[in-house]
């Protein structure tokens, strides 16, 4: 049977058997975004020592709720989120930072087994954030759609631009193409561990999610207009950017009813 190796989202490094989910998804082989031009993706930070330390992505669905992965939010920490950030290292003076109030795991969620699924959270801010050009609502898939093979997106985050390297200070944002269920869940890809509830995406060995991205958005062209269709969720422990091990994300069209009835009930 397959170890699953967990990492929670503070770890920096991934080191674990072939095949083994690393949850701390960060953009490699990616560019630096242009401004504003994912004004849904927000930057989840943890306090500590007196300073805020950016560890997760995440998607603003509400003017007060966050989509993220459940990975992301193991840890008892003070959360923040901020929104309309472009370089983290800077004040791009268009932020604005918010404390969370409360966070909402899928009741299946099994933090020693990444591979069942159900990586998906919501966090509540603690008050509303006003949208303008810099910050706007994910826009999100409807309820059971299914990707094609090869359907353009992007994965955006502030992760390590490659395996064990440096945090990128610019939001990245890099072209990964999805992989269908059934050739990712081939035993030459990621085989079992990929479920149906997820969506792959890359595995070109140049350009992936990398330690740190989790939680954070796969924006995909759908008619014309990107869409939020998955959280980032793990990458091979073996290296960020595997050749056909591509990036595994939450599929978001699978819990469009429970992200509905975690806003409309909390």
């Amino acid at each position: 049977m397959l170890r699953i190796l967990i990492f929670a989202a503070l770890v920096l490094y991934g080191h674990g058997l072939e095949d083994s989910p690393d949850t701390n998804a960060r953009v490699v082989g990616g560019t630096n975004a242009q401004r504003n031009s994912w004004p849904s993706q927000i930057s989840l930070q943890y306090s500590s020592g007196g300073y805020w330390y950016h560890t997760c992505g995440g998607t603003l669905v509400t003017q007060n709720w966050v989509m993220t992965a459940a990975h992301c939010v193991d840890s008892n920490l003070n959360f923040r989120v901020v929104v309309g950030d472009h370089n983290l290292s800077q004040n791009d003076g268009t932020e604005q930072y918010v404390s969370v109030s409360k966070i909402v795991k899928h009741e299946y969620w099994n933090p020693n087994n990444v591979a069942a699924g159900y990586d998906i959270a919501m966090l509540r801010l603690s008050q509303r954030v006003t949208l303008n050009s810099y910050v706007q609502l994910g826009v999100l898939p409807r309820a059971g759609q299914i990707l094609a093979n090869n359907n353009p997106c992007y994965i955006t985050g502030w992760g390590r631009t490659k395996t064990n390297g440096q945090l990128a200070e610019t939001l990245q944002q890099a072209y990964l193409p999805v992989v269908d269920y059934a050739t990712c869940s081939s035993s030459s890809y990621w085989g079992s561990t990929v479920k149906n509830t997820m969506v792959c995406a890359g595995g070109d060995g140049v350009r992936s999610g990398c330690q740190g991205d989790s939680g954070g958005p796969l924006h995909c062209l759908v008619d014309g207009q990107y869409a939020v269709h998955g959280v980032t969720s793990f990458v091979s422990s073996q290296g960020c950017n595997v050749v056909r091990k591509p990036t595994v994300f939450t599929r978001v069209s699978n819990y469009i009813s429970w992200i509905n009835n975690v806003i409309a009930f909390n």
